[in-house]
């Protein structure tokens, strides 16, 4: 018989409610339910920061990632979600975003984000790949809530570039370096 301590117990007591509160896409409605969901979080990406339109237009495609739920539970958490990857404005491939981490964290929050992939090397190294996962040297286009994202000369010659937006919940900040991308089928 296998025990579980007090502090195993107590730790996804805590994180359970956490995650259960966020829905993530986890059980939709598959393809179509993820297109829409992209082009909703895609229309609010350009309406609230329309420079990120320059981007969009400069970019060989995009990683719509339209809700990843992050939660975290004293030394442990993760994240989630589910999104669509376009060339040409055409839906081609589904893909999930899974990251773990260890650490001091609690709380939860829910994000957006799209990865613009600015070079055809770039984009065919991530649809090559058997999980994509992001590093380090991502490019992150920053701005805040009622300014616009800058995407200055240096920032678009970066082969992928990330706009992380629409950030809600009680943990600050979202990092995508860990994240692994992975080919689903929805």
């Amino acid at each position: 018989m296998q025990t579980i301590s007090r502090r195993t117990f107590l730790t996804g007591a805590a994180a359970t409610p956490l995650l259960a509160a966020c829905g993530n896409g986890i059980g939709s409605g598959g393809g179509d339910d993820l297109d829409r969901r992209a082009d909703a979080a895609l229309a609010d990406l350009y309406s609230r920061y329309p420079g990120t339109a320059d981007l969009r237009d400069r970019s060989v495609g995009q990683l719509v990632m339209p809700l990843v739920t992050q939660a975290g539970a004293f030394l442990a958490g993760g994240a989630y979600g589910r999104g669509v990857l376009r060339v040409g404005g055409v839906s081609v491939d589904y893909y999930s975003a899974a990251r773990a981490g260890f650490g001091p964290q609690l709380g939860a929050q829910q994000y957006s984000h799209v990865l613009f992939f600015m070079t055809p090397e770039a984009l065919a190294e991530f649809r090559t790949s058997q999980g994509y996962t992001a590093g380090a040297g991502l490019t992150y286009v920053a701005g805040t809530e009622g300014e616009t994202f800058r995407a200055d000369t240096d920032t678009v010659l970066n082969p992928v570039i990330a706009v992380v937006f629409g950030q809600a919940g009680l943990i600050v900040g979202a990092t995508l370096e860990g994240t692994k991308y992975t080919r689903i089928i929805p």
